[in-house]
């Protein structure tokens, strides 16, 4: 775990901004804590909080379960607040965007994750205090904006969302927070090599992809509302082409099939900064859409993730897209 920034940065913080001329009226925030993120700890919390109040009336909420910052959000939105501030990983980002979906409280981040991928596409600083200081900033230059907002069956994602290998990876990995936290990318890869060689070399699961007229056979969807798809480390790792938070479209790739030696070779052109993944033979592409199809193709239920997040198997997945369906702020 990185070092905790030291009490001193963010007090100074804090009172610099407590000595400026206060705003009229502080806007109510409430920032809505995972304390089993990567990176936060009680210490961390505190001295967050401690210097948000240089600008804001800040109430603070630990989650206690999976699903609770959706319900935190909703009650939020509906009481009132001018701002929630979801302080975790993308898992949490995801959870409070659920909540806040279709209504005007904005929504904005603390990075407290390993990867933080919604953070960084806002143009939030991956660091902690300078992350801190521009939400202090932004209270005084208040400009909050309307991105789309993806779903899959009903489920709200911010950035990408897959069917089939991704989501195998990302179940793997949120069975082990230990080792994700530890080793961060290199266990993601890991994963990705250990999930692939085990259900994805023999007989692996089959879906017929809907998109525009045509249906792609495969066996990994991935369909993205933003892009980057993720990062590995500080490198961002582009899939699809022609996705971004306000085209109001979505854009993604199909795996059709992959031998041994496949995936080495997509690895590569993924954290390539020349080559592309929708150069290779066996992934079809696809941009501009609103609405994609997935059936499973043998009835076998296949692994769903949104946002780095596993929500479950499913034979169908309809995927769309809402112009407009998220108010931020960063």
């Amino acid at each position: 775990m990185p070092p905790v920034p030291p009490l001193e940065s963010l007090e100074r913080l804090a009172d610099a901004f407590a000595a400026l001329e206060a705003p009229i009226e502080r806007k109510r925030m409430l920032v809505i804590v995972n304390p089993y993120a990567t990176t936060v700890s009680d210490r961390l919390k505190y001295l967050v909080v401690y210097a948000l109040q240089g600008r804001y009336e800040v109430d603070a909420i630990d989650t206690e379960r999976r699903g609770h910052a959706t319900v935190l959000c909703r009650e939020a939105a509906q009481e009132g607040y001018d701002v929630v501030v979801a302080f975790g990983g993308d898992g949490t980002v995801n959870e409070a965007a659920n909540g806040l979906a279709g209504s005007p409280t904005p929504l904005t981040c603390l990075p407290g994750g390993a990867t933080n991928v919604y953070a960084r596409m806002l143009g939030i600083p991956t660091d902690i205090v300078d992350a801190t200081e521009q939400l202090l900033h932004a209270a005084d230059d208040w400009r909050p904006r309307k991105v789309d907002l993806a779903h899959v069956n009903g489920r709200a994602f911010t950035f990408s969302a897959g069917v089939g290998l991704d989501a195998s990876v990302v179940s793997r990995v949120d069975r082990n927070p230990t080792l994700k936290a530890g080793l961060r990318q290199w266990y993601f890869m890991y994963s990705a090599v250990s999930s692939f060689s085990r259900r994805y070399l023999i007989r692996p699961p089959r879906m017929d992809v809907e998109v525009g007229r045509r249906t792609v056979r495969g066996m990994t969807l991935i369909v993205q509302n933003a892009d980057p798809y993720t990062y590995f480390a500080n490198r961002p790792l582009h899939v699809a082409d022609g996705a971004g938070l306000e085209t109001g479209t979505l854009a993604g790739v199909v795996l059709r099939r992959a031998r041994p030696l496949d995936l080495p070779a997509i690895g590569a052109r993924l954290l390539s900064r020349h080559l592309q993944v929708l150069g290779h033979r066996r992934v079809v592409g696809f941009s501009a859409e609103t609405e994609v199809r997935m059936r499973s193709a043998d009835g076998r239920p296949i692994p769903i993730q949104v946002d780095g997040d596993y929500i479950g198997d499913a034979d169908e997945a309809v995927f769309g897209i809402t112009p407009g369906g998220l108010t931020v702020v960063s």
